[in-house]
């Protein structure tokens, strides 16, 4: 499985961002697909997750901020990403989990959000 992530960029605070990944390769029907971060000297973190069926788990600091979807037909992931902090600074890692259990990560995309 390969995953192409795109749409960081430099934004202020308060603006907006769209990320998305496409998937290819052997995709399995049922999966998770998310989006982590891992932001200079400290470790990556779990964003937002989303299930084959549409089932979505966010960590608490981006919750009502932060949107995650996508196109099963397309094996695309999305993450709308709102009101936008300096602190969500990080570099982004798209991610796809198959049923086969097995962990696939896309290049990260820089996301920097000027205060």
């Amino acid at each position: 499985v390969q995953l192409q992530a795109s749409g960081g960029g430099l934004v202020q605070a308060g603006g907006s961002l769209r990320l998305s990944c496409a998937a290819s390769g052997r995709i399995l029907s049922i999966n998770i697909m998310g989006w982590y971060r891992q932001a200079p000297g400290k470790q990556r973190e779990v964003v937002a997750v989303i299930s084959s069926g549409g089932s979505t788990n966010y960590v608490d600091s981006v919750k009502g901020r932060f949107t995650i979807s996508r196109d099963n037909a397309k094996n695309t992931v999305y993450l709308q990403m709102n009101s936008l902090k300096p602190e969500d600074t990080a570099v982004y890692y798209c991610n796809y989990i198959g049923r086969d259990g097995i962990n696939y990560w896309g290049k990260g995309t820089q996301v920097t959000v000027s205060s």
